[in-house]
């Protein structure tokens, strides 16, 4: 069973959430808050595998809320709770160590199977949606900001360095799928896939496998693996 916090402002939400996601079998919500801090301190108390996030809170925030509860919990997993007008602080989020996001008007079943996902160790970018934000970025005055903080300063060209598995691997962490989902996919161990991602980070220069996930989708992988 999965423990999570749920973290929301609105005392509504946080309590509705709750009681949906405790309907579950795999999940048990053991406790909420109202803001990042207050999330940090449930967390130390109650040591869950997740946090569920809002990025949007008075006092402090999903992002500064994320990177606190990374910093002192390294093995504590987080997922944004979001919404479309976002765009630019789910990348400080994802920056700050989260998993991934869901919007908040996501149903209760695609939450229950992001959960299981970023707990088993996957990433949760919704492919459609994510490629929309970016598009929104590309528009902005913060483009090449955003962008270098990504890649660390490299530029796409560094895919060359991958071989034809890492970057069929790297197209599956734009996915979002966990090491054994992406093993089961090419018929190849867990063991070969976790040295796949590190070489991937490695060639690259990037600091996580969410770093490899964004960057698969914001240089759609998946389009320059097909060429």
């Amino acid at each position: 069973m999965i423990k999570i916090i749920i973290v929301d402002d609105q005392q509504l939400m946080r309590d509705g959430l709750a009681t949906l996601l405790n309907l579950r079998s795999e999940i048990k919500v053991i406790g909420t808050a109202k803001d990042g801090q207050q999330a940090l301190e449930k967390a130390l108390e109650l040591k869950p595998d997740l946090v569920l996030m809002d990025i949007r809170m008075p006092g402090v925030d999903g992002v500064e809320g994320t990177k606190r509860i990374r910093t002192h919990m390294p093995e504590t997993k987080v997922l944004m709770l979001t919404t479309f007008k976002d765009s630019e602080l789910i990348f400080d989020a994802l920056e700050e160590g989260a998993s991934g996001y869901l919007l908040k008007d996501m149903p209760t079943d695609t939450i229950v199977q992001s959960i299981i996902t970023v707990h088993a160790g996957g990433v949760v970018l919704p492919s459609e949606l994510t490629t929309q934000m970016l598009s929104e970025l590309k528009r902005s005055k913060h483009l090449e900001h955003e962008i270098n903080k990504v890649s660390c300063g490299k530029i796409p060209n560094d895919i060359h360095l991958l071989t034809a598995r890492e970057l069929e691997v790297l197209q599956q962490l734009g996915y979002g799928l966990s090491n054994k989902e992406i093993a089961q996919l090419f018929h190849i161990t867990e063991g070969t896939v976790k040295n796949h991602v590190s070489n991937i980070i490695q060639k690259l220069s990037l600091r996580d496998r969410t770093q490899a996930a964004i960057f698969a989708v914001r240089y759609q992988i998946s389009s320059y693996n097909q060429q």
